[in-house]
């Protein structure tokens, strides 16, 4: 009986403290809405992204992880310019297998006469 007696006084104690806080610290109102956080340094519009951008790319926290339109935004632009490096890449491949396929039949056209006034 004394240990219940002791609950109910030390409940009523923290529903007063409670209700004291709530009432003396209501003057200043609601909390205001916070702006959402946004990239400080997004990847460039103006030009290529480096490899320092991605380095320095940080993106803000959010309630359950990062924010995912401006993840999807980056790995969206990097893919793209990714496969437009990849295309550049391949052009040049190309072209460069062309030139020595070019280089190399000239030097076999200049050997086979060489060779013709030996005979």
């Amino acid at each position: 009986m004394v240990m219940f007696l002791f609950l109910v006084i030390a409940l009523a104690v923290v529903v007063t403290a409670v209700t004291l806080a709530v009432v003396s610290g209501g003057d200043s109102g609601p909390l205001p809405e916070a702006a959402p956080e946004r990239l400080r340094d997004p990847l460039p519009p103006d030009r290529p992204v480096g490899r320092a951008d991605v380095e320095r790319l940080r993106f803000p926290l959010v309630v359950r992880g990062y924010r995912m339109a401006d993840v999807d935004d980056a790995l969206g632009r990097l893919g793209a310019e990714l496969a437009e490096r990849d295309a550049r890449i391949a052009d040049l491949e190309s072209a460069l297998a062309g030139a020595r396929a070019a280089a190399a039949h000239r030097h076999v056209s200049m050997e086979k006469p060489a060779q013709e006034e030996q005979q």
